[in-house]
């Protein structure tokens, strides 16, 4: 069985698993989830979301969370993770979102462009990566066919053997977006990362996993290596 192959089956398996189709679990416009994914970036998605809050319940819009005082953007945002880190960078964001597209602050524009152009875009501004992009894209109101690979989608993506265990979560972006078959809309993009990242959640943990419960242990290199026994498909 191929990689690409592989991922197809998994995907059937676990998407049955998890009742796809999956909800979108944000109705954010593209600005305000940018901002959410930069903080929540080694974060608990509660601490991220109360971080997220506070912001807003202090600043009406995302012109004065620029021009506030970086200390005061660091207290809010206190229940991430690295908050000296992320105040200053969401400042960042903002002030060369300022200085590219004017004012009111906003990225309704990457609605006119393709998946490829936006994420291009998204990925010049000061700590976006492919990652933080995809999540842009697909998260927001936009509801783009981009594929965010968090880390527990990539743990489940190595162990089936889907992608090699070298593979930097960065760099795994565009190797499992080109096994998505064209015809697959932004839904079943969407689907396929919630359904590896819930398995990963529930079940491939990052110790420990239960293997014995796992749905794609047919499939899984991680499981067969432990089992000499069985072989993956």
């Amino acid at each position: 069985m191929t990689a690409t192959e592989k991922l197809l089956a998994a995907h059937d398996t676990l998407c049955a698993e998890y009742d796809c189709p999956i909800g979108y679990f944000a109705a954010l416009d593209p600005l305000s989830e940018l901002v959410s994914s930069l903080l929540s970036h080694r974060t608990k998605n509660a601490d991220s979301a109360r971080a997220f809050r506070a912001l807003r319940a202090k600043y009406d819009t995302w012109e004065a969370v620029r021009d506030a005082p970086t200390a005061d953007v660091q207290t809010l945002i206190a229940a991430c993770t690295w908050p000296e880190q992320k105040a200053p960078r969401v400042q960042a964001v903002l002030r060369q979102l300022s200085e590219t597209l004017g004012e009111p602050l906003s990225l309704d524009c990457l609605a006119a462009m393709d998946a490829d152009a936006a994420r291009a875009f998204l990925q010049t501004l000061p700590g976006v990566g492919p990652k933080t992009a995809a999540a842009t894209l697909s998260f927001s109101t936009l509801r783009g066919r981009a594929l965010p690979v968090d880390s527990h989608h990539h743990r489940v993506a190595v162990r089936l053997g889907i992608i090699g265990a070298n593979v930097a979560v960065g760099a795994s972006h565009a190797l499992l977006e080109a096994m998505l078959p064209a015809d697959w809309d932004a839904q079943t993009v969407y689907d396929h990362h919630e359904v590896l990242m819930l398995h990963g959640q529930r079940v491939c943990f990052y110790q420990a996993p239960a293997c014995e419960k796992c749905v794609v242990q047919n499939l899984c290199d991680y499981y067969a290596a432990r089992n000499p026994a069985t072989e993956p498909a």
